[in-house]
């Protein structure tokens, strides 16, 4: 299970970077995307830096379950602009890095608990 956790950690880091980074680059599809949402570039700059933000977090150990539920709310928010704009198939497949980051939130609470130390 502790592969599984480690890989998945992996890819949501690396994708919440990725996600950031396009968005702080205000990368033209970017932009029109939440153009199309009817959304800013403030807006789209502030969940760049918030996605870089979760990643960066979560690579570190210590810091793990903060950044993993930044992720969760970075991946959340970019899901609802998806939404937003009618993608709805679309929206739908990107909530599955949110799911993910539960499943490593749930993993890291399950492990800081008291008591158990396994």
């Amino acid at each position: 299970m502790k592969i599984f956790q480690t890989v998945i950690l992996v890819i949501l880091v690396l994708m919440s970077l990725s996600a950031g980074a396009v968005k702080l680059l205000q990368m033209p599809q970017e932009v029109k995307f939440f153009e199309d949402a009817g959304l800013g570039i403030a807006l789209l700059m502030t969940l760049g830096a918030v996605q870089i933000l979760g990643g960066v977090l979560a690579a570190v150990p210590k810091f793990k379950l903060p950044g993993a539920s930044i992720i969760a709310a970075g991946f959340f928010a970019s899901t609802i602009v998806i939404f937003m704009t009618g993608q709805l198939a679309f929206g739908a497949f990107s909530l599955l890095p949110v799911v993910f980051a539960g499943l490593l939130i749930a993993g890291a609470r399950k492990q800081n608990a008291p008591g158990d130390h396994s």
